[in-house]
């Protein structure tokens, strides 16, 4: 399968095409809606999902095996929000809320991304760690529990604002349902293993693409709902979500071939450097940050990152391991 084959199939992937329904119903004028507690129930699940999936994968290493990657990517994870913040605060001018949102967007990974890496590498015939769905799982929670910390900072998350003990700025984060869910979630999965797994696999597995189907026909009607938003800051927006995702996967590729792993390992963990979330991410400032602007953060990382990493991100990540490879 070529480049733009799989760039196709993923674009018209019935995930995007629910999303693109949701577009479609706000520009039409529909009355379909989404009662709240249903998209919470969604939201819920979800992330209980990924973090049970993502846990059953590391129960399967050994410390030794998964260490220097897994370090990695977790200070990848937790590095990305911090300069992402400050950039969007500072030269973007957008609100703490808006700022946080997007931030946990980027320091979080697309699962969907992930999967289209696998597949390119598959189909070029390049090996990669067979721990590297594990690192995908642990990328998922520290970028968001870090842009939840910036946005408590400031104030926007719980009552005691930007003068708030840290320690207790903290804890309340993790204690959110939104964190808990998917730190518990790694938690259990790395506890049970597969057999474990396997009794609840038919609720967490098979059905996991359909609710996500669901999920993001609601998201695409809330990005439509708020695109006039984006419109009004479209170039900067779009810009930071073209140009990030390169300096993001450059830093994964390069990070990941220092440490030894292979041409494929590196690529993968700049891909999901270079990645945004519009799973995990979105439930959790859904729960978390309410007041920040669907808008800004879906847009940017769903209609912008999203179709740039599977079209030209990619092979720009493979070529960059591969030159690394062969240069040093």
């Amino acid at each position: 399968m070529n480049t733009l084959d799989l760039a196709m199939a993923n674009l018209l992937s019935p995930l995007l095409l629910c999303f693109v329904l949701g577009v479609v119903a706000v520009l039409l004028r529909s009355d379909l809606r989404f009662p709240d507690p249903v998209f919470a129930a969604l939201s819920i699940y979800l992330m209980l999902a990924i973090g049970l999936k993502g846990g059953v994968e590391l129960s399967k290493l050994s410390p030794s095996q998964f260490l220097l990657p897994g370090l990695a990517a977790v200070g990848i994870g937790m590095a990305i929000p911090l300069w992402s913040y400050a950039l969007l605060r500072r030269v973007g001018g957008f609100t703490i809320a808006d700022a946080a949102a997007i931030a946990a967007h980027y320091g979080s990974v697309s699962a969907v991304t992930f999967v289209a890496a696998l597949a390119y590498l598959d189909a070029t015939h390049t090996p990669y760690e067979g721990f590297a769905p594990a690192l995908l799982a642990i990328m998922e929670v520290p970028g968001i529990v870090v842009a939840f910390a910036l946005a408590r900072r400031g104030g926007v998350i719980g009552e005691a604002g930007a003068g708030g003990n840290a320690a207790q700025a903290v804890r309340e984060i993790l204690a959110g349902k939104s964190v808990l869910l998917l730190c518990g979630g790694l938690a259990i999965g790395a506890i049970v293993g597969e057999a474990g797994y396997a009794r609840v696999k038919p609720v967490f597995s098979d059905l996991f693409q359909g609710v996500l189907c669901l999920f993001l026909l609601e998201l695409g009607m809330l990005a439509a709902q708020r695109m006039a938003d984006f419109r009004r800051v479209g170039p900067f927006l779009a810009a930071f979500a073209l140009i990030m995702p390169v300096l993001h996967g450059a830093l994964g590729v390069v990070i990941g071939h220092s440490i030894g792993m292979s041409t494929g390992g590196a690529m993968i963990l700049g891909t999901l450097a270079a990645s945004a979330s519009y799973i995990a991410a979105p439930a959790a400032v859904r729960l978390a940050l309410p007041q920040a602007n669907p808008g800004y953060y879906l847009t940017a990382s769903l209609a912008v990152t999203f179709p740039f990493n599977l079209t030209l991100g990619l092979p720009l990540y493979k070529a960059l391991a591969t030159w690394l490879q062969g240069a040093l």
